[in-house]
């Protein structure tokens, strides 16, 4: 079996190890036996069809002023897989332009496409340290935030975590991070983000899944195995996303 995933403008919107999500749920698919085909999409690349999974990472407001009317051609497409339950994942950059708008400190006021309801103003002060944050949903999730946009959740939203013990999340006041609509979320987790949150990479692939008219029950936990002292036989995959989650909860702000 093969998923279609597709990542937004990687030529710009692509730092912070962004990358690093596509390389994690690439190999996580290979544990439920799925192949992945990655598609990058950039500006004025043709729109591809038949698309399991998309994600979207950071970039500096450069970046985003590049890829903004690109954005607006396609986000019909985006709207309606929106709504159509695909699962989408948008980090930092990403996350503000699927929202309502993005108005920078300098004043500007970049329109995004209203896939989430939420507003973001840029600020002077820049948010920069680990964050540890815990999810009713996904348990406690773990990343890097380095962002000066603030965030704030309008009606009809909900916060991917919903109380922050560690960092700011999307601002300095609501200690929430991120959004969930439907099937997709926003976030300001680099790191990467979905190496260190197992629980996030999951419910993305079972979502493409159940999109596909099927449930993924098992993971193949023989597949890749790595063993070291004192820890049973796991997966290298498991293993190494263990030690990545138990180093960044005690690293300081």
């Amino acid at each position: 079996m093969e998923f279609k995933v597709l990542q937004l403008y990687s030529n710009d919107m692509n730092i912070y190890g962004d990358c690093g999500n596509i390389l994690a749920l690439k190999r996580r698919l290979t544990l439920y036996n799925i192949t992945a085909k990655i598609i990058e999409y950039n500006q004025g690349d043709a729109w591809p069809k038949n698309i399991d999974i998309i994600m979207g990472g950071g970039g500096q407001d450069s970046g985003q002023n590049k890829i903004i009317n690109d954005l607006y051609k396609i986000s019909s497409n985006l709207q309606n897989l929106a709504q159509n339950n695909t699962p989408m994942l948008m980090v930092c950059g990403l996350y503000q332009l699927f929202g309502k708008f993005f108005k920078t400190k300098d004043g500007e006021t970049l329109n995004g496409i209203e896939i989430f309801n939420i507003e973001t103003y840029g600020k002077d002060k820049r948010l920069i340290g680990n964050v540890i944050a815990k999810s009713n949903q996904f348990g406690t999730l773990v990343g890097y935030e380095n962002h000066s946009g603030q965030t704030y959740l309008l009606d009809n939203i909900e916060p991917l975590a919903e109380l922050v013990t560690l960092g700011a999340g999307n601002n300095e006041q609501d200690k929430n991070e991120g959004c969930i609509y439907k099937n997709c979320l926003g976030t300001y987790l680099h790191g990467s983000f979905l190496p260190k949150n197992p629980t996030i990479t999951d419910w993305l692939i079972n979502q493409a899944a159940k999109n596909r008219g099927f449930n993924l029950t098992t993971i193949n936990t023989q597949k890749y195995q790595y063993r070291a002292k004192g820890i049973n036989y796991l997966t290298g995959v498991e293993y190494f996303t263990k030690r990545a989650r138990q180093i960044a909860k005690k690293l300081k702000r």
